[in-house]
């Protein structure tokens, strides 16, 4: 999507109690950058939601742990009792999937 149609779609509206001083802070910023305190907060929200999301959804590992990562890929343990129970309870359930 655009950000022309994006912009004409802006129905959802979200609202934020802050002090004086928060205000005054943000309203500086966005002066600074010449742009609209609502353009400056929804798009300094935005970007840092996709930074939460990506920090939650992106593993960084050390290259140790890459490596015990791999190794336990390519060598999984066996099946224990409950991991078996498990699997028996998951196919019952597929089987009454199917069945209905």
């Amino acid at each position: 999507m655009s950000q022309v149609q994006e912009r004409r779609q802006r129905d959802q509206r979200l609202e934020a109690r802050v002090t004086p001083t928060q205000k005054e802070l943000i309203e500086r910023a966005a002066s600074i950058q010449g742009r609209t305190v609502t353009d400056f907060v929804v798009t300094t929200l935005q970007e840092a939601a996709r930074r939460a999301i990506e920090d939650n959804a992106v593993w960084q590992l050390s290259q140790a742990q890459q490596n015990a990562f791999i190794e336990a890929l390519n060598a999984p343990p066996a099946p224990n009792k409950n991991l078996r129970t498990a699997y028996q309870r998951y196919e019952a359930y597929k089987a009454q999937l199917v069945s209905r």
